[in-house]
């Protein structure tokens, strides 16, 4: 009967707090919506449609050995749409290819069009990409099978999890800091939402999930402390972002996007997964640590949890350092390849920002280790004989 009444509180508080999340999640989608604006309709326009090659009348493209081989040159083509108002037409195309745009077709490819409609109703069309819609869209099932398959009812509830942290990224956060939320505290409130309901699908609400929440959201708020210590010193802020351009013409527009807290809100959200996993993966040790021998005290579950923790230190670490040098790979390349001074090279803003990016997502996934290890062995030791279980049986357990 207790272990029943155990299952109904903690099935209970599950609900509870996925109530309470769906309740948020709505206001914030309908806030976060941008206002519908007035349209004029244009004579002249662009639309992006599907098309259909059907023929390569010619083809006068050739591979460019100075270009690693890519293809230069152009085509005729007669190619079907396949979507749009012009849907069902066959239009005669030219595609202009080369190294860096536009792509050589074969008969039979499916493509993306752009398709330009003039005053009086005349329209053309050019090549814009091949569609890899259905490639994506197999890549995806093929790692949904795989994550299904290996991770079981786990699994499942982790994809939910994706697609909730996505969903919240593009039509919560974004839509937030474009309407010009403050930017760091903003993207900071959003990834602990996002972690707490990650934890409560993947682990229900059990010591191991909250201890793995508050770890996370620890060592995130350190990993933005610190980036913003660093980019003070370094005398540095999401201004000198290279891809900052746009948006900065954006603001002057009228768009309020906050742009300076831009550097700190890369760190926040990049740091978030990593230090995610190491909290989890702590927490989770240690529940079975206490499953196996349930005399240990909390200070030998502490040092129980540092020993795991010191064997993620380094992996990790290389993760996230990794992660950020492989997005600028090719322009680290470039920067090798020109030969610069030593002045010239670090103190530039690039390096500046891939520093601080990657060490304080470092510090973070750190320094949660320690801080995860002592709320989960606090939590474990006090909350014994609590229905705030660990979510599941130890198999250690099991003879």
């Amino acid at each position: 009967m207790k272990k029943m009444a155990d299952m109904k509180k903690k099935y209970g508080a599950n609900a509870a707090v996925l109530l309470v999340a769906a309740i948020i999640f709505a206001a914030l989608l309908i806030y976060a919506s941008p206002e519908k604006e007035e349209g004029i309709e244009a004579s002249e326009y662009a639309e992006y449609e599907k098309g259909k090659v059907l023929n390569v009348l010619s083809d006068a493209t050739e591979a460019d050995e100075l270009s690693d081989g890519a293809s230069r040159g152009e085509q005729l083509l007669t190619v079907l749409v396949q979507s749009g108002q012009y849907k069902g037409e066959e239009l005669l195309v030219n595609n202009y290819v080369g190294p860096l745009y536009g792509v050589a077709v074969e008969e039979g490819d499916s493509v993306t069009m752009i398709i330009s409609t003039y005053e009086g109703g005349e329209h053309r069309a050019v090549i814009y990409e091949y569609n890899r819609i259905p490639a994506l869209v197999a890549a995806i099932i093929a790692f949904l099978l795989a994550t299904l398959l290996i991770g079981g009812k786990t699994g499942m509830r982790s994809m939910i999890g994706l697609i909730f942290t996505i969903v919240c990224l593009f039509f919560i956060l974004i839509p937030l800091l474009i309407k010009g939320a403050p930017t760091i505290p903003t993207v900071f409130l959003v990834c602990a939402y996002i972690a707490a309901v990650s934890f409560t699908l993947i682990g229900g609400v059990s010591r191991k999930s909250v201890s793995a929440f508050l770890g996370t959201l620890a060592g995130t708020l350190l990993a933005a402390l610190f980036g913003l210590a660093a980019q003070s010193l370094a005398r540095i802020d999401g201004m000198r972002i290279s891809e900052i351009e746009p948006l900065l013409q954006l603001r002057q527009t009228g768009t309020p996007i906050g742009l300076r807290g831009l550097l700190i809100a890369g760190v926040i959200i990049s740091s978030l997964g990593a230090v995610m996993d190491v909290a989890m993966s702590i927490s989770s040790a240690l529940e079975e640590v206490h499953a196996a021998n349930k005399s240990l005290s909390s200070r030998e579950l502490f040092k129980s949890g540092m020993n795991i923790g010191r064997d993620m230190v380094g992996t990790m670490t290389n993760t996230l350092i990794l992660a950020f040098l492989g997005s600028g790979f090719t322009l680290i390349i470039y920067l090798y390849s020109l030969g610069l001074s030593f002045y010239q090279l670090l103190p530039s803003a690039y390096v500046a920002i891939e520093v601080i990016s990657g060490i304080s997502s470092s510090t973070g996934m750190i320094l949660a280790i320690p801080l995860t290890v002592v709320i989960s062995s606090l939590l474990i030791k006090r909350g014994e004989g609590s229905p705030l279980k660990r979510g599941g049986d130890s198999p250690l357990k099991r003879k």
